[in-house]
């Protein structure tokens, strides 16, 4: 599989395939995904997470011992399932929270009141994913139940407890004032502060959570206590955005030292109506990715480098140190 077919395939984003050619997967519980099937599927030096459904124009056989995708019918590529721990490959990533006093428009989890995991299940499930091997990370995500400071409370629990996994640790959460030291304190390795879009209109517009300013001060905090290539963000595209705020912001945000996350939109079914949404295409993703590597390499940031959450992984995006 080759940049231009994974492309393609995050550019779809879903695929038809008989449950019955799946291991063991995982339902993710936070994030514009939540609720949704899904599985991995590797070829070669690359990887996709793909979201199961029957309408998709994508296919998938078995034939000899292999996964084919086809599109139209033609072979597009061919590889084989990846099994997860925890909601990705080798790592344990967990959901603290599965709800949201938030509401941006693009994310389902304030609509599906889910469950608040206590800390013994937690650390439950990461001993369980421990257990079968090949643990080379843990990374904590959550929703926001009551306040971001409960769930940064709850996080420094929890990375306290992990340590002992000798692993790193990588936590996505609310940002608060105090969250990247006391986090570092308690032994995090990497933090994710989420932008969603720096484009203010469309943030006012689906994000309906503090100012976009509060994270973006949040996330200079943390460069200067994580270190450059230990700080990341998620940025959405295809909510109506130019390619030229897209450059322009995602330079803003290298030039101070975060890593940004280009994630394609997809609109949950239950968001239909709340957004005007259009997953971008693989030329458009393509172009995106090449401008995210040009602009790290000349602020001296490397996206391969990170060891938790979404950039090793490269389920769900193509990360331009390792897809280019």
């Amino acid at each position: 599989m080759n940049a231009e077919i994974k492309a393609e395939l995050i550019s779809i984003g879903a695929i038809d395939i008989d449950s019955s050619l799946l291991g063991r997967i995982t339902i993710p519980t936070a994030g514009p995904g939540a609720g949704g099937k899904a599985f991995f599927f590797r070829s070669g030096k690359r990887r996709v997470r793909l979201v199961m459904d029957e309408g998709s124009p994508l296919r998938a056989i078995r034939d000899n011992g292999d996964i084919v995708i086809l599109k139209g019918g033609r072979e597009l590529v061919r590889g084989t399932i990846e099994e997860e721990l925890i909601h990705c490959p080798e790592q344990a990533y967990i959901t603290m929270s599965e709800r949201c006093i938030y509401d941006c428009k693009f994310c389902p989890v304030p609509r599906l009141d889910g469950k608040v995991k206590s800390t013994d299940e937690l650390l439950a499930l990461v001993e369980e994913a421990h257990s079968l091997g090949n643990m080379k990370g843990i990374s904590i995500t959550s929703g926001v139940e009551e306040s971001p400071e409960k769930e940064v409370e709850r996080a420094l629990l929890l990375v306290r407890a992990l340590r002992k996994y000798n692993v790193p640790i990588g936590v996505s959460v609310y940002p608060t004032k105090d969250s990247s030291r006391l986090l570092k304190e308690a032994g995090a390795s990497e933090i994710k502060y989420n932008v969603e879009t720096m484009d203010r209109e469309i943030y006012d517009r689906y994000c309906k959570k503090p100012p976009l300013d509060f994270t973006l001060q949040c996330l200079r905090d943390a460069v200067s206590i994580f270190g450059k290539n230990y700080v990341f963000t998620n940025f959405i595209v295809g909510l109506g955005e130019t390619d030229e705020i897209v450059e322009e912001q995602y330079e803003e945000l290298a030039k101070i030292g975060v890593i940004p996350i280009l994630r394609a939109v997809g609109v949950h079914p239950l968001r239909f109506g709340e957004l005007e949404a259009e997953r971008p295409t693989k030329e458009r993703l393509l172009k995106l990715t090449k401008m995210a590597r040009r602009i790290l390499d000349k602020y001296g940031l490397d996206a391969g480098a990170a060891k938790t959450m979404c950039l090793p992984c490269t389920g769900c995006d193509l990360n331009p140190h390792i897809d280019l």
